[in-house]
């Protein structure tokens, strides 16, 4: 930001991204899983967790602005929600911290609550009035995947990895981790998602994926690209219950299909 430069309030539309968040992550349920995960503060902090938790989600919703202009745009709309105020937190006397504190915030609260967080409130969104949500009955659901840029640190690289690039040098500007997601098509919610370095392969995240409890069921209607085709993978799949159409190989690498290179099956769907 530069110098003079006033802070502005939220607009409208960051006060209902805001209201989505916190409805979509309820305190109650963020408490909850700080809990669990073992993350609930034993002294009085400037950054409790719980605010935390919202400032990490913050950080993807408002990813145009600073990291500590993120945090006031939080503070003064969830303090105005229902069931924000905690009687620890004192509002009337809080400040912004400093940069380096937020640092030392997100390192003690770690990854695993929102992990935790993701599994337990994220789910399929759409109603039966939702366009593109649904087949023949089915919710569609899409199995992907995808590269995220991160930060260009040298420690980011040594984790995650760099692609190469096309311009012929060693590697690509920013090191990048690989992201397979189970998303719903008709609102794009991702409601189960795998991480892991660049190096790693979309089939081997989509392997861990699959094991999620409670994530594939009869319900579904699953879409996936050719890159994720695997018998194993296929078997695993419908042993959930959920139907599937799954684009495959059809060179010397993949199995026999149709002239359309689908190969459906699953209840009510021809095999």
């Amino acid at each position: 930001m530069r110098a003079g430069a006033q802070l502005a309030v939220p607009r409208l539309a960051d006060q209902v991204a805001l209201g989505v968040l916190t409805r979509t992550y309820p305190p109650a349920l963020v408490d909850q899983v700080l809990a669990q995960t073992g993350r609930v503060e034993r002294r009085h902090r400037l950054l409790p967790a719980r605010l935390v938790v919202y400032y990490v989600l913050g950080l993807a919703l408002f990813s145009g602005i600073g990291s500590v202009e993120v945090l006031r745009c939080l503070v003064e709309g969830l303090r105005e929600q229902a069931g924000w105020r905690h009687p620890r937190e004192p509002w009337r006397s809080w400040h912004l911290p400093a940069k380096s504190a937020l640092i030392q915030a997100r390192a003690r609260l770690g990854s695993e609550p929102l992990r935790v967080l993701l599994e337990q409130a994220a789910r399929p969104v759409a109603t039966r009035h939702t366009r593109g949500a649904w087949s023949r009955g089915w919710r569609v659901m899409s199995l992907d995947g995808t590269c995220l840029e991160v930060a260009d640190t040298p420690a980011n690289a040594g984790v995650v990895g760099r692609p190469g690039s096309a311009r012929g040098e060693r590697a690509g500007g920013f090191p990048q981790i690989r992201l397979v997601g189970l998303a719903e098509c008709g609102t794009h919610s991702v409601v189960a998602a795998a991480l892991g370095p660049y190096t790693t392969s979309e089939a081997v995240l989509a392997d861990g994926l699959l094991e999620t409890p409670g994530r594939l069921g009869p319900e579904l209607l699953v879409l996936a690209d050719r890159g994720l085709w695997g018998a194993d993978r296929w078997r695993r799949a419908v042993q959930h219950g959920a139907a599937l159409v799954w684009r495959v190989k059809t060179g010397p690498t993949g199995p026999a299909c149709r002239p359309s290179g689908s190969w459906p099956t699953g209840p009510g769907l021809p095999g």
